[in-house]
């Protein structure tokens, strides 16, 4: 006898069978095969920009949870396309809902010798030869991102609206968001109401669930300064204007910026990441590159703080007499910036009390703002016009993070080669809430 197609469908994916309508309940029955999904991406983690199997996998499973997927998302200004997902399930009059999940990993050697750790080498942007890791939980939030499609795929009865499942490329380079809108995601696709999504946190025990209103990351400012110079021999340094020296005297002199031109009160970070010059030990090059970010919470300190970056470039340049058709070159890289990611505070408000009923009270905290940067804001549009809200989901075992807590030795962070978090319970933590979260917006 032929069974019907949904039958035999049931049969190879168990979560589809008729369960109770509790989202926990449909939650634990996803747990083997998430498990499973889990383990294939992080073994199989690829490059901002690479994202092709990420993007083919994550798309079929939205496809058998009944979505109807769009690939290939993105424009870059480079003009090349992205790897972006789209995947709409609508389900009557009401709002849209969109959830983010981001489909990329890192150039980070693995380390943390699991089972399913990651081997891959690949090519980055610059040709380098590199290890690839998922060490910011990317693999963590596209599992919970699919277990949560399912849920609410599963629960259209209890729903009415547009719910729009975004797998977004390129979040490490902060360029994916930006690509996707400028690609027509707002306009080949419904603009929604509201926009969620969520980060794991390993500085908060899973199980458990961290949010709070307004600015939560900070903005983020790339740019490079060049400290031109008149090169020459090194015996002979009297003939040359020695950018090595005033890079060492401008890295100096940026460390004032936030600790006597910034208000105190006013968060703010200048970081050099990297210094390049100079080809020998005897050669005074022609010019220093130095490769900063600018962070801060308040776009008027981020103002100030790039126009005391220039400014001091000068400065610095004008002491060591160095000629006008050599002053340094700043050059900020819009597509490589990004703004404070703002939660809405009614939102949070909102959603703060259904996470609470969903997971109890005791497992919803408060949050702290953190200095790092993403591009999730860029969904919300400029001033945040549309509600956004991004939660942390705690990713840390509970007896590693007492024992941190008690010892002071820290725990690994995001982006180390030795991060992984507790899979299970943030798995199931990262379900309940974000399926709790739209039931609520799109409630009937």
């Amino acid at each position: 006898m032929k069974l019907p197609a949904c039958l035999l469908f049931a049969a190879a994916a168990p979560w589809l069978v008729a369960q109770p309508a509790g989202i926990p309940a449909l939650t634990a029955r996803q747990v083997p095969s998430l498990t499973a999904f889990y383990q294939e991406l992080h073994a199989h983690p690829e490059l901002s920009r690479q994202e092709e199997w990420t993007s083919a996998r994550l798309a079929g499973e939205l496809r058998k949870a009944g979505f109807t997927v769009t690939e290939h998302i993105g424009k870059y200004a480079d003009g090349r396309p992205g790897y972006g997902i789209v995947a709409l399930l609508k389900n009557g009059p009401g709002p849209t809902v969109l959830v983010r999940t981001e489909l990329d990993a890192l150039p980070i050697e693995e380390k943390t010798g699991l089972p399913f750790a990651s081997l891959v080498r690949t090519r980055n942007a610059a040709n380098q030869e590199v290890g690839v890791m998922h060490a910011c939980g990317h693999d963590l939030h596209m599992s919970s991102f699919l277990g949560t499609a399912r849920v609410l795929a599963q629960t259209a009865d209890r729903w009415s609206g547009t719910l729009m499942m975004v797998g977004q490329p390129a979040e490490e380079t902060v360029e994916g968001a930006r690509a996707m809108l400028a690609d027509g995601l707002y306009t080949r696709f419904p603009k929604p109401d509201f926009v969620i999504a969520l980060h794991d946190e390993p500085t908060v025990e899973a199980g458990k669930v961290a949010l709070r209103p307004g600015p939560i990351y900070a903005s983020a400012t790339t740019l490079d300064v060049t400290i031109r110079g008149v090169g020459g021999h090194g015996a002979h340094p009297e003939g040359t204007k020695d950018p090595v020296v005033m890079a060492a005297e401008y890295v100096m002199a940026l460390q004032t910026i936030v600790s006597r031109q910034n208000p105190p009160l006013q968060p703010a970070v200048v970081t050099v990441g990297s210094v390049h010059g100079g080809s020998k030990n005897n050669i005074i090059p022609d010019e220093v590159v130095l490769q900063l970010t600018v962070r801060a919470f308040n776009e008027d300190v981020r103002d100030k703080m790039l126009a005391s970056i220039e400014r001091m470039a000068r400065g610095i340049a004008l002491v060591g007499g160095v000629p006008d058709d050599r002053a340094p070159i700043v050059k900020v890289y819009p597509d490589e910036s990004v703004p404070a990611t703002y939660n809405d505070p009614d939102l949070a408000a909102r959603l703060k009390r259904v996470f609470a009923a969903a997971l109890g009270a005791a497992n919803v905290i408060d949050d702290d703002p953190i200095m790092v940067s993403e591009d999730f804001g860029l969904f919300s549009l400029d001033g945040h016009r549309i509600p956004s809200l991004q939660f942390q989901l705690g990713a840390a075992f509970p007896e590693k993070l007492q024992e941190s807590q008690r010892t002071g030795k820290p725990l690994p962070t995001l982006h180390s080669s030795l991060f992984y978090p507790q899979f299970e319970p943030a798995l199931r933590t990262g379900i309940v809430a974000t399926s709790s979260a739209v039931l609520d917006l799109l409630k009937k």
